[in-house]
């Protein structure tokens, strides 16, 4: 579509950042009121599933979707994903209970990952790399904005109305998302002579589930060495092996193993991979801390970390302008990066609202100059044909690190409090149930668990109806369950920085190859373009293309 008239590419564009704010808000809003709708539905062991299930079901979408978008084009499937979306919020506003809300976050999760497969890879069909820097600084402050208005807007619904908005609230934009990419989004033919890979699909699948599965479960629900945890890993490998054997052999392979052979687009896959297992991992028990140790309500949860999107929102137009104007990114990341670790690394000493503010801050400066490029450099390095397909496996890397690290970092931080209450327990300081009359131990019993610190109205209630002889047993036991939770968050954001590092260090390895300009003013009849995409196109200082 790179043919395409400049005015039109701008349509185009208006309708696929309507689809993806439609996504985004729809996420970021679930966010800040996810802690206190696990507690009106219970399930707090099944937390990690709500966003877990999210990030598999996406996962998939995304990189079988990839491959299917390169033979039939992107129109019927981002539009296949509004459908899927808004289906999957209206039932998820309808759940009755835990497993009822992860199941319909399955389906959110499967038009979530058709949608932002298409729209970023759309994006490498319009524009060619040197201008693919601005749009996907411009994507990325659709995202920002939408952590701007999502966590604030999730906090005041569930402290003010009833939670099921959450979900329905925007609803009638998915509606204009869709009319808009119906009308405006160009049909693209089939192209000829394409078999699809079903098997390979069906086998990466395989892969992916019990793996994500084994994360999920190990630590937690079951032991590591468990025989449950080694049988689910047992079945990735084997998934595994047949994939790859499959891949090898078909003419029009799901993921093509010859893209990682180009050592820029597995140096980027890698680096996303790390980067997103330790961002995810982390920003997602913010919440925790902010609502469950500084006993901050879900509205003001929002606008403690909003300065994190508004840091983001501003960094990635900088840093899409900058990629645009100079055909460099590598730098930009290094820095981009350094400043995320620096912004983690604060987060782990985190202990009142204005250092929190702060670590926001740091961060989402970071994040918005570092995130857009690793997209940025994957399509760079492949030819049109593979767009797509590449695109994809750089969106299912990032899946895989974010949902691999919720879970382990979930396991870090039921770990922690584990062993911080044992301690605490220990030095006298705790409340030891034992050693109460058993029908009182008994009453406190069902208090002791860290879920009551996610709804402070009804933690205060709880507390108002207890005889004043148990107040202050119960204000000891709530004390330690906070000192418990901070120090295992406290953990899991140490992990964070440090696996941020490892994604900084690789970024020195990263080969930048200067950003191709493309043809210029009206680019060649449809036919003519990806011929002419795939010639050697102008590149800064006469360097000649690289595949790493």
């Amino acid at each position: 579509m790179e043919h395409l008239s400049y005015k039109r590419k701008i349509t185009i564009m208006i309708a696929i950042i309507a689809a993806m704010f439609f996504s985004a808000i729809n996420q970021t809003i679930v966010g800040t009121a996810l802690p206190r709708i696990i507690a009106k539905l219970g399930g707090m062991d099944y937390y990690t599933w709500v966003i877990t299930i999210y990030l598999l079901t996406s996962t998939i979408a995304t990189v079988l979707v990839g491959k299917l978008s390169d033979i039939y084009g992107r129109k019927p499937f981002i539009l296949t994903g509004i459908v899927l979306f808004m289906i999957g919020a209206l039932m998820a506003g309808t759940s009755a209970d835990i497993f009822q809300l992860i199941t319909y976050r399955g389906i959110q999760g499967l038009g979530a990952g058709i949608i932002m497969a298409t729209a970023f890879t759309a994006v490498g069909d319009l524009f060619a790399p040197r201008e693919r820097g601005k749009w996907s600084g411009i994507m990325m402050s659709v995202f920002g904005f939408a952590s701007v208005v999502g966590p604030a807007l999730g906090g005041y619904i569930v402290d003010h109305l009833e939670w099921h908005w959450v979900f329905w609230i925007f609803l009638p934009l998915g509606i204009v998302a869709f009319i808009m990419i119906l009308t405006m989004f160009p049909k693209v033919e089939r192209k000829p002579a394409e078999s699809i890979d079903y098997f390979g699909s069906l086998f990466l699948t395989l892969t992916i589930v019990p793996m994500l599965l084994a994360f999920s479960w190990a630590g937690t629900k079951y032991a590591w060495g468990s025989p449950q945890i080694v049988g689910l890993f047992a079945c990735t490998l084997a998934a595994l092996v047949i994939f790859l054997w499959i891949e090898s052999r078909v003419n029009s392979p799901v993921l093509p193993l010859s893209l990682f052979k180009n050592g820029i687009v597995t140096i980027s896959n890698v680096i996303g991979f790390i980067m997103n297992a330790g961002m995810m991992g982390a920003l997602m028990y913010t919440p925790f801390f902010v609502q469950g140790v500084m006993g901050i309500s879900p509205t003001y949860s929002g606008y403690v970390t909003m300065p994190m999107s508004i840091g983001m929102v501003v960094t990635s137009s900088i840093s899409g302008q900058l990629i645009t104007k100079t055909g460099k990114y590598k730098r930009i990341a290094i820095i981009g990066l350094a400043i995320m670790v620096i912004g983690m690394t604060i987060m782990h000493y985190m202990n009142t609202i204005s250092v929190t503010v702060l670590s926001m801050v740091v961060f989402g400066f970071g994040l918005g100059l570092g995130m857009p490029v690793f997209s940025l450099t994957v399509q760079n390095a492949v030819s049109p044909k593979d767009l797509g397909v590449a695109t994809a496996s750089s969106q299912l890397f990032r899946s895989l690190g974010g949902t691999i690290g919720i879970a382990v970092m979930g396991t870090v931080m039921s770990t922690g409090m584990t062993n911080k209450l044992q301690e605490i327990l220990a030095s006298g300081r705790g409340v030891d149930l034992s050693k109460l009359d058993p029908k009182v131990a008994e009453k406190l019993a069902a208090f002791h668990n860290p879920q009551m610190l996610l709804d402070q109205p009804k933690l205060a209630q709880i507390q108002a109806a207890l005889p004043p002889e148990l107040q202050t047993v119960f204000s000891q036991m709530i004390d330690s369950l906070r000192e418990a939770l901070s120090y295992s968050l406290a953990n899991v954001f140490l992990a964070g920085a440090a696996l941020l590092v490892v994604a900084l260090v690789l970024t020195f390895f990263l080969k930048e190859i200067p950003l191709r300009t493309g043809s210029g003013g009206q680019g060649p009849k449809p036919q003519e373009a990806a011929e002419t995409d795939r010639e050697p196109a102008p590149r800064l200082r006469g360097k000649q293309p690289a595949n790493g």
